[in-house]
Parts: structure tokens; C-alpha cells; sequence
């Protein structure tokens, strides 16, 4: 028997092993047998814990622990990947063999070695979430709901969810890193419909969370996330119909920046890059937004929800500064495209889990402060569009287009909020907007942690964020014309 290996050790004394380590050297060998340059062993074991409630009722709450392990060979920009859920060494060591028979032809049998790299820690729960009983995260939503429905008596239902994760990871490579980590994440959402007395039907929803504990509910209050997604729902009752036509539009800090994630972070994303996919390949040194524009994807902001201490090819959560003063200074690199486009890694591999191959992905995005107030903003706008609450959206990456709904939103008349509106859409082409960007808020704000990336059918967590914006002459789909009421 061979003496434990350094990183076998830490293994062991950190947290019972979610695999053996011979066993994880082992994978790699035969993941290396045809004649792959490049193997990784991603090991997953992940306990979720989901609670729901509606009409009044929980209708379920249920935990469930899903294991798995994922082997990728890569031959050039040749991948193999398949994964197991099955632990049988027989059927590790056919994962394995697969994703070697995929990605080479021919090789001979090799054997790898791997040790351990310490990890950073942007996040650390005291208490893992896995721990807390079912009983306190049921009440959470009990709590919210009987808030909710206390805010006005036009909420008609209150839709609520709890969901946690407790994640483990270990992922080894042919370089012979092997990185840990634990990532506990949750989030408290809530859903609302109101109807008013004439029969007009309105919704809201608030939620948030993020890598923290249990105890993060204690001041982000189940009763104030329930009242803030009732204020939603009745917040547009009585809307006029949204001015259409090119005005001057702000963006309400925080969860605006959906926006800057959908419309510009997408377009940084390396594999878009390397296939010339994005408007934005080939453009870095170059300008692409107004010079007040800064633009950061940042994976080790303390506790937000996009936070990774090592991302899912094993590398270390990094901030990357990706527009600087409207000039473009970088993409975001998983560990392949940035090896076939000669870079380094920015630590963005994701993946959603053991099934799936990682790819370029972002974390938190947001955008860096200015030096006008709010207020001052607002006070800049003759007539305009406030942009409360975005909602969902769609951009194409191509050619930079995008589409989002804007779910709460007040006219800006002589400098003031005036009416509610309804029916607003922010039409318009990314780079062009960052380029109308005319003021930025000093009041930099992040969402409140309920964000989910979905890509090429793979979802991870992310964070987004922004200030108080001022963008000239953008697009605004609505039904009436503008300068009517």
C-alpha cells in the first residue's frame, strides 16, 4: 500500500474524503490513456433543502443530497467529458475511459500525481445551513407570508420559497492541483399578486440570501422581504401607460445592474471571444463606453451570492477589472479557452454541477461609483423614466441588442417622481447605452442575493450591482407616445 500523499492527509483531516484520493490519481490516469495534454476530476456532493408555500399552505418541504463525479480530458480544443453518480469504482473507471476514448485516439497508461492549494476564503459559515433543522427555515416563510398579507389588503396570494445548499467540492487536475472547498449558499423569496378593486391584477416579488448563515435572516427579516414584495405588487396600481420613444432614462441602484450583466457581461465571456462571437472580440485597449463607465466582475466580494473561493476547475475566486473608464482591459477565461488563446485563467470556470462541463462564467458584475448624488441625478431629468425594479430580459451577444422589462417605474417630471407607469420595455444596443451614459451615482449598491445565470442550459448563482445611473436618449418601448399622459 503507498504512504498517504500530503494531500491525502488534508483530505482526511478536514472533512471525512468525498473521495479516496488514490482513487481521484487513479481517474486521471485513464483519463490520460489516449493521449489527452489535459485531465480534471471534479468530485460533487450537495444537500439542498427546499421549502414551499402557497394558498396559504406549506406544500412542501423536503431535503435531498445528490453525489457525483465528473472526469473532462481535453486534447487541444478537443473535450471529453461524462460523469457517474454512481461511486462503483467500475463505473468512475468507465466515466473516465469515456471521456479519454472522446477526447484522444491513441496513448498509452499513465499515472499523476496531485497536492492540495489552500484556498482563500471569501466566505465561512459558522453553522453550515445543512445543520439548521427544517423546523426554523418552515417558519421563515410562515413569518414573510403573514407580513405580506398584512401590507394591504389587496394582496389576494402570497407565493413563498426557501432554498439552501450546502456544496462540497474537490477538483484535482494533471497539473497536480487539488482544491476544496464548501459553498453554502441560500435564498428567501416571495411572490405576490395583488388585486385592486376594479379588478386590476398587479404582482411583486423580493427575495435574497447569499454564502451566509442562518443568521442572515435575522436582520434581512422574513417580515420585511414579505412587505417588500407586497409594496411591489400594489406599487403600479393605477399606472399610466409607459411614454414610448428615445428619453432620458435612470436606473435605480442594485438590481438594475441585470442590465449591465445581460447586455455587456455576457459579451466578455471568453468562449464568445475565442469564437468570435462577441461585438466586444478583439476590442481590448479600445473604448466602449463612456469614460464614467467601470465595469467589475468580482468573485471575492465577502458573503454575495456569485462569491466562489476557487471556481469549479479548481482556481481561485479573482476581481477582474473588465471596463476601466469606458476603455475595454479584459475577458473573463475559464481554464481552456484561456490556454487555447494563450492567456491566463481569471478563475470564471462554472459549472452547475458533476453533469455538466465548465465554462467562462460571471460572478458578481457590477459597475464602480461616480460622484453625483441620487438626488442630483434625478434632479437633472426635465422628463424622463425612473427604472425601479427591472424584470426579465433578453440580449443578443452578436450584435449587442437587448429587450428588458422594467417591472415598477414613475414618470421623472421638472426633476420629481410623478405617476407610476406600466408596460415599460428599455430597448437598445449595450455598447451604445454604456456610451450614453452621461452620470453615475455615488451610491454603489449590490443585489440582494437572489440572481441565476442561465447559460447554454447550465444555471450558477450570480450577483449584480450598479448605482444610480443617468443614460441619455434610450429607447423606451411602451404604449403611449411620448409627451402624453
Amino acid at each position: 500500500m503507498p504512504a498517504p500523499s500530503p494531500a491525502g492527509s488534508l483530505l482526511k483531516t478536514s472533512a471525512p474524503p468525498l473521495l479516496e484520493l488514490r482513487t481521484i490519481e487513479r481517474l486521471l490516469g485513464l483519463a490520460m490513456a489516449r493521449g489527452a495534454d489535459f485531465a480534471e476530476v471534479y468530485v460533487e456532493k450537495t444537500t439542498t433543502t427546499a421549502v414551499s408555500l402557497e394558498e396559504q399552505k406549506i406544500k412542501s418541504a423536503q431535503v435531498s443530497v445528490v453525489m457525483g463525479v465528473g472526469v473532462r480530458a481535453v486534447s487541444g480544443a478537443k473535450v471529453g467529458y461524462a460523469y457517474s453518480d454512481d461511486l462503483d469504482n467500475e463505473a468512475l473507471d468507465r466515466a473516465a475511459s469515456t471521456a479519454a476514448f472522446i477526447a484522444a485516439g491513441k496513448g498509452a497508461e499513465r499515472s499523476f500525481k496531485v497536492s492540495r492549494v489552500p484556498a482563500p476564503q471569501f466566505y465561512k459559515v459558522p453553522a453550515p445551513l445543512e445543520s439548521v433543522e427544517l423546523e426554523r427555515k418552515v417558519d421563515l416563510v410562515r413569518r414573510g407570508e403573514k407580513a405580506a398579507r398584512a401590507f394591504d389588503k389587496r394582496v389576494s396570494e402570497v407565493m413563498a420559497s426557501y432554498v439552501d445548499q450546502t456544496k462540497r467540492i474537490v477538483v484535482a487536475n494533471t497539473n497536480g492541483h487539488l482544491a476544496e472547498d464548501t459553498q453554502d449558499l441560500c435564498r428567501m423569496y416571495f411572490s405576490v399578486v395583488a388585486i385592486g378593486e376594479d379588478g386590476e391584477r398587479k404582482s411583486g416579488a423580493f427575495g435574497g440570501g447569499g454564502r451566509v448563515s442562518i443568521s442572515h435572516f435575522d436582520t434581512f427579516t422574513p417580515e420585511s422581504v414579505g412587505a417588500e414584495a407586497a409594496r411591489r405588487a400594489v406599487a403600479t396600481m393605477g399606472a399610466i401607460d409607459a411614454p414610448a420613444g428615445p428619453q432620458t432614462v435612470v436606473l435605480a441602484p442594485g438590481w438594475s445592474g441585470v442590465l449591465l450583466h445581460e447586455a455587456i457581461g455576457h459579451g466578455l465571456e471568453a468562449d464568445f471571444i475565442r469564437k468570435k462571437t462577441s461585438l466586444f472580440a478583439g476590442k481590448v485597449g479600445q473604448k466602449v463606453a463612456s469614460d464614467k463607465v467601470t465595469v467589475i466582475d468580482d468573485g471575492t466580494v465577502a458573503n454575495a451570492r456569485g462569491s466562489i473561493n476557487v471556481d469549479d476547475e479548481g482556481n481561485e475566486g479573482q476581481r477582474k477589472v473588465l471596463i476601466e473608464n469606458g476603455i475595454l482591459r479584459g475577458y473573463m477565461f475559464d481554464s481552456l479557452n484561456a490556454k487555447l488563446m494563450g492567456e491566463k485563467s481569471t478563475g470564471s470556470g462554472r459549472r452547475q454541477s458533476f453533469r455538466h462541463m465548465p465554462m467562462p462564467r460571471m460572478t458578481n458584475t457590477y459597475m464602480a461609483p461616480g460622484d453625483s448624488t441620487p438626488e442630483e441625478i434625478v434632479r437633472s431629468v426635465k422628463r424622463g423614466l425612473y427604472c425601479a425594479n427591472m424584470g426579465g430580459g433578453q440580449v443578443d451577444i452578436t450584435n449587442g441588442n437587448f429587450v428588458f422589462e422594467v417591472s415598477e417605474a414613475y414618470l421623472i417630471e421638472d426633476g420629481h417622481l410623478t405617476s407610476p407607469v406600466k408596460g415599460a420595455t428599455l430597448i437598445g444596443v449595450g455598447p451604445d447605452a454604456l456610451s450614453k451614459i452621461s452620470m453615475v451615482g455615488c451610491d454603489p449598491s449590490h443585489d440582494t442575493g437572489t440572481g441565476v445565470c442561465g447559460k447554454d442550459g447550465q444555471s450558477v448563482p450570480v450577483g449584480v450591482g450598479l448605482p444610480t445611473l443617468r443614460i441619455d436618449d434610450i429607447t423606451v418601448g411602451g404604449t403611449a407616445l411620448r409627451g402624453g399622459r
